[in-house]
């Protein structure tokens, strides 16, 4: 079980969180690559590294690089690794992985196969959760096979409720359905964006709560009994149900609820022998927790809770790996302080949230004390559009949330990223707000609070940065005038273009900004085409829906009309401005 060479199937800012950790204890690292992260700093940074492969077009029928299982372990012994660690998402929660592994010979640094089934399919969790005794949120327990079922569900619990993934969580496969009118809808798309994102098309449905909060509870478990859970996180801020906030420890629970939440926990754990790092999610709401979901696996924001607790989470993982038994128990627990976590991903939140590609120009990242940053990403990354849109996770901690909170908030000012819109400007935003400041929002913190303000950003700071497939690129100088230092940027023409070449793309690059134009808000890939040539359409009726870093966006008609061309189709790649069809 003892091993000394780790390979590290995952990429950006957890592969290189993952590779310190591992170089901390000794252990050699191994790094794989696709062929668009040539480049990236994960890459340079390991002891040895493997490409995978390129990325496939769209339906072309071989696995992403990422998730070549085959590839992957042929790699771990080629390189001489004696262990995988999965990191997040891709593989982390692919139970056939785990035993893939397990027969080649090979550590899987994570949960048992069996447990990960147990608690990996969200049913299967659900149904383990009901027999330990923690409470759930009233839902199916089996799959819904078509949107009639879900019609039939909206009538017992009462509108809305969410259709979500059996096979994984981070908000995609997720819809929530307001009206029984808007069922078949959301349950193609769910399906769809499920079978893309986990290669599961099962569904589950849940009751919709209306203003909950999302508290999370960190677990750590050995091969000999042991588990202890290290408290809990606030992640309530969130679009498009993904995590851009994360806290440690939750504002304004009592220690009995904290206790309570923990216990359920353990106990949920040793119903299904579970081993490692693991987090289970829970809805808060009335002073009542239901269990949600668990992930099997580290996640984004281990940070604070390291933070706040002293323990290295990855660390943990590794050794527990190794058979070492838990060096510490529950009493042993102890929470200092309070920590924060900002994502910081390359989104534009003057346009919900929308992916943004580019390249990166300047990267300047904040330091001092109780600041941490984990990044994948530097000066000169471009950043594609096949991956997840995180470039790094600003994390502060301080003896108080309010002194976390000033923190904070200096060290996003300190926080310089050109050359891409990301949503530091959100984050200021966000921080800012009395609402999140006086602590426990609940999960329609956004909408409620900020809509306006972020519609302001399309005037404001780094949204009004050029186009992707503008010539201009814009320069900093720094220049002094009566001995004064100023900063100026200077938009530079005609110098080189940072865009990603596209595989296949419609027959116009950049749409004239005209009425008769359907033009695509973004870089990616098409993959629903809703208008024929000849329909009539109304204005906001969605035409199509591109994906661009895993998620689904849709394009709506900007006016009612009639369709004159369609000149992109499912499959297509195309260039953020890219007409993909045209009015009469």
């Amino acid at each position: 079980m003892k091993f000394t060479s780790v390979l590290v199937a995952n990429r950006g800012e957890i592969a290189l969180r993952v590779m310190r950790a591992c170089k901390e204890l000794g252990l050699r690292t191994v790094a794989v690559y696709s062929e668009p992260d040539r480049d990236a700093p994960h890459v340079a940074y390991a002891d040895a590294a493997y490409l995978l492969g390129p990325e496939p077009a769209p339906g072309a029928g071989v696995p992403r690089p990422y998730l070549d299982m085959d590839r992957i372990i042929a790699v771990a012994q080629q390189a001489g690794a004696g262990a995988i660690h999965p990191g997040y998402g891709f593989l982390s929660e692919n139970a056939a992985f785990a035993e893939a592994c397990e027969e080649a010979g090979l550590v899987f640094i994570g949960p048992p196969a069996d447990a990960m089934r147990r608690m990996g399919g969200k049913t299967a969790a659900r149904q383990e959760a009901q027999a330990a005794g923690v409470p759930i949120v009233p839902g199916t327990l089996e799959p819904v096979p078509h949107a009639a079922k879900v019609r039939a569900l909206g009538e017992v619990y009462g509108y809305p409720i969410a259709i979500k993934a059996v096979g994984g969580g981070g908000g995609r496969g997720l819809r929530v359905v307001q009206a029984a009118a808007d069922a078949e809808a959301a349950f193609d798309a769910a399906r769809r964006e499920a079978e893309a994102a986990f290669g599961n098309p099962l569904l589950y449905v849940e009751k919709y709560f209306t203003d909950p909060r999302h508290i999370e509870v960190q677990v750590l478990a050995d091969m000999h009994g042991a588990v202890v859970a290290l408290g809990e996180r606030d992640c309530s801020v969130q679009r498009r149900h993904q995590k851009l906030i994360e806290e440690c420890p939750a504002p304004g629970l009592s220690p009995e609820q904290r206790r309570a939440m923990g216990e359920a926990a353990v106990a949920l754990c040793h119903q299904v022998g579970y081993v490692g790092a693991g987090t289970l999610e829970f809805m808060y709401e009335g002073g009542a927790f239901y269990f949600l979901e668990m992930n099997t696996r580290i996640q984004v924001e281990h940070t604070v809770t390291e933070m706040v607790t002293g323990i290295d989470l990855v660390q943990a993982q590794i050794r527990v790996a190794q058979g070492e038994p838990l060096w510490f128990g529950q009493a042993d627990v102890r929470w200092s302080g309070h920590a924060i976590q900002c994502r910081i991903n390359a989104e534009d939140p003057a346009h919900q949230f929308r992916p943004a590609l580019g390249t990166i120009g300047a990267y300047r990242e904040p330091a001092g004390f109780g600041v941490r940053v984990d990044s994948g990403v530097g000066a000169g990354h471009r950043i594609p559009p096949h991956y997840d849109s995180l470039l790094a996770k600003l994390v502060v901690w301080a003896e108080s949330r309010e002194a976390a909170l000033a923190r904070m908030r200096r060290a996003l000012a300190d926080f310089t990223i050109e050359g891409v819109r990301t949503v530091l400007p959100f984050h200021q935003l966000a921080l800012a707000h009395p609402a999140f400041a006086a602590g426990g929002v609940s999960v329609h913190f956004i909408p409620r609070h900020l809509g306006a303000q972020l519609a302001a950003l399309e005037h404001h700071g780094q949204a009004s940065l050029p186009d992707q497939e503008d010539d201009a690129q814009p320069r900093l100088f720094d220049v002094e005038v009566n001995g004064r230092r100023f900063a100026v940027r200077v938009n530079e023409r005609g110098g080189q273009q940072h865009v990603a070449r596209p595989a296949r793309k419609a027959r116009s690059t950049r749409a004239a900004v005209d009425a008769k134009s359907i033009a695509s808000p973004i870089q990616g890939t098409v993959v629903r085409a809703l208008c024929v040539v000849g329909q009539e359409v109304e204005a906001g009726q969605v035409l199509f829906v591109v994906e661009a870093m895993k998620m689904e966006n849709e394009v709506q008609a900007p006016q009612s009309g009639v369709i004159g061309e369609v000149l992109a189709q499912p499959g297509q790649i195309v260039n953020a401005g890219a007409a993909l069809a045209t009015f009469q």
